[in-house]
C-alpha cells in the first residue's frame, strides 16, 4: 500500500508514544473521579451529572461536542402496564467530516450498579483498582479521549474525521440510543471502521464473533379468586407462567449456539387468592440471522399456547435488539489489522468469540465493521470485584492511536476493509 510494514513503526508513530509517556497518573485520577458518581443505567439523575464532565474532557479535542436530550423510552412495571423511563443525554462528538477517512467511536457511560449497591473505590494492590464503572468502561472513554488527542496532536489528522456517540443506556440495550448509534454509523458518507471502548478481555485480547440479544416480558393475565372458596372459578398467571417458563428452558440445547434464560417473575398475589397478573422477563441469546429467525418461532408458539390456556390472556413486549454479529471477512480483515498494529508495540493480541454483547453489535449491524474491545484492561465486571489494572491506559492508549496512523496514513486501508461487508 505503499507505507512501511503494518507492524513497525513510522515517525509519526514514534512521535505519538512519546507523547504517550506518562498518562497514566492522570487517567487513573480521572477514571476514579468519573466512578465515584454513579451512574447506574436507571440513576436517571447520576447520567445527568456525569454527562457534562465527559463532555467537558471531550472538550479538549479539536471537535464539536454536544449533550443531545434522548427521548424516554418504554418498559413494561411490575404491574405489567407500559411506563416511559428518562435517562441521561447520548454524548456526541464530531470533527472534520470531510476527510477521506471516516471512522465511527462508541462507548457509554452507565454501570449495571444501582445507587448504595456497590460505590466504594478501592486499591487491593498496587496498580489493581477495584470499583464500579472503572473497566466497565469509564477507564475505557479515558482511553479514547487521550488517543484522539494524541492522535490529532501529530501530522495525521486532516485525514482521518469522526463521530463519537457515548450512551446512558448500553447496560440496559441501548432503548433510547440506538437509533443514535445507527446515525452515527450512517451519518454523511458513513464510516468504514468503528471502534468500541469496552474492555479488553482479560488477558489483554480482543472480543471477535458476538452472539445477538433479545429481552423480552410476557405479561399473562388470568382470573382472580378466592383459593379457598372458589379456587375453582380462578385461572392462575403464575401457573401459566411456570407452564411457559418450562418449556422456554426446555428449547436450551435444541440448536446449537441459541440459549433462552427465563431471569424474573413479577406478579403474583396474596397466598389467599388466584393469582391474576405475571410478568416474565427472560432473555435470548443466538449466533445468526437464520438462529434469530428460529428463536423467534419458538417463542412465538410459545405465547400462543399460554394464550390457548383456558381464561388466560398473554402480550408480548420486546425483540431482538442487538443483532448477532459474526467474524465475518471484514472483521477479520480489521483484526488482522489490529493485530498487526499492536505488534509494533510488543503486545500478541488474540480474539475469542464471546455470548456477550455491546454497541459493537449496534455499528455492525449498520454496516460497518468494527473492533469493540479497545478499553483498558481488568477484569470481574458487572461484579463488586471489578478491578481496573492501571498499568494498561498508555498500553491501550498507544493501541488505539497507532490504528489511528494506520487508517489515517493508508497502512490500514479502511475502505477495502469496508468493502469487505459486502461479500
Amino acid at each position: 500500500m505503499g507505507h512501511e510494514a503494518i507492524d513497525s513503526l513510522s515517525e509519526a508513530d514514534r512521535a505519538a508514544l512519546e507523547r504517550i509517556r506518562g498518562l497514566q497518573a492522570a487517567l487513573t485520577a480521572q477514571t476514579v473521579e468519573w466512578a465515584r458518581i454513579n451512574t447506574g443505567s436507571w440513576n436517571a439523575a447520576g447520567l445527568k451529572a456525569l454527562a457534562p464532565e465527559i463532555a467537558r474532557r471531550f472538550g479538549a479535542l479539536e471537535a464539536e461536542v454536544r449533550l443531545r436530550p434522548l427521548e424516554p423510552f418504554e418498559i413494561v412495571s411490575a404491574r405489567g402496564e407500559a411506563e416511559h423511563v428518562e435517562t441521561g443525554p447520548l454524548i456526541a462528538v464530531s470533527a472534520r467530516q470531510d476527510a477521506p477517512v471516516q471512522i465511527v467511536m462508541t462507548g457509554h457511560y452507565d454501570t449495571v450498579f444501582p445507587p448504595g449497591t456497590f460505590e466504594n473505590i478501592t486499591e487491593p494492590e498496587p496498580g489493581r483498582l477495584n470499583g464500579p464503572g472503572l473497566t466497565d468502561m469509564k477507564g475505557g472513554l479515558g482511553v479514547m479521549c487521550a488517543a484522539l488527542e494524541v492522535f490529532e496532536a501529530g501530522p495525521l489528522k486532516e485525514k482521518l474525521g469522526y463521530r463519537i456517540a457515548i450512551t446512558p443506556d448500553e447496560e440496559i440495550g441501548n432503548p433510547a440510543s440506538a437509533d443514535a448509534l445507527r446515525e452515527a454509523a450512517r451519518s454523511g458518507s458513513g464510516a468504514q471502521v468503528g471502534m468500541t471502548y469496552e474492555p479488553a478481555l482479560e488477558d489483554g485480547g480482543l472480543a471477535g464473533a458476538r452472539k445477538g440479544s433479545g429481552n423480552f416480558s410476557l405479561v399473562i393475565r388470568g382470573r382472580a379468586a378466592h383459593a379457598g372458596r372458589a379456587h375453582h372459578e380462578g385461572r392462575s398467571a403464575i401457573l401459566a407462567a411456570s407452564r411457559f417458563i418450562v418449556a422456554l428452558e426446555a428449547l436450551n440445547g435444541q440448536r446449537e449456539g441459541v440459549t433462552f434464560n427465563a431471569a424474573k417473575i413479577d406478579g403474583g398475589a396474596p397466598n389467599n387468592q388466584v393469582p391474576d397478573m405475571a410478568v416474565v422477563r427472560f432473555n435470548s441469546r443466538i449466533p445468526d440471522p437464520e438462529a434469530q429467525a428460529w428463536a423467534e418461532a419458538q417463542i412465538d408458539a410459545l405465547v400462543a399456547m399460554v394464550k390457548a390456556s383456558d381464561g388466560i390472556t398473554a402480550h408480548l413486549h420486546g425483540s431482538f435488539y442487538r443483532p448477532a454479529k459474526p467474524f465475518n471477512v471484514a472483521q477479520q480483515a480489521l483484526f488482522e489489522a489490529v493485530r498487526g498494529t499492536g505488534r509494533a508495540i510488543g503486545l500478541d493480541l488474540n480474539w475469542t468469540p464471546t455470548g456477550g454483547v455491546c454497541e459493537g453489535n449496534n455499528i455492525f449491524a449498520a454496516g460497518v465493521p468494527n473492533v469493540d474491545t479497545l478499553g483498558v484492561r481488568g477484569g470481574a465486571i458487572h461484579s463488586t470485584g471489578e478491578f481496573l489494572l492501571t498499568d494498561s491506559f498508555e498500553e491501550r492508549v498507544a493501541l488505539s492511536v497507532l490504528l489511528l496512523n494506520r487508517l489515517a496514513d493508508g497502512r490500514v486501508d479502511a475502505a477495502h476493509i469496508k468493502s469487505l461487508m459486502e461479500r
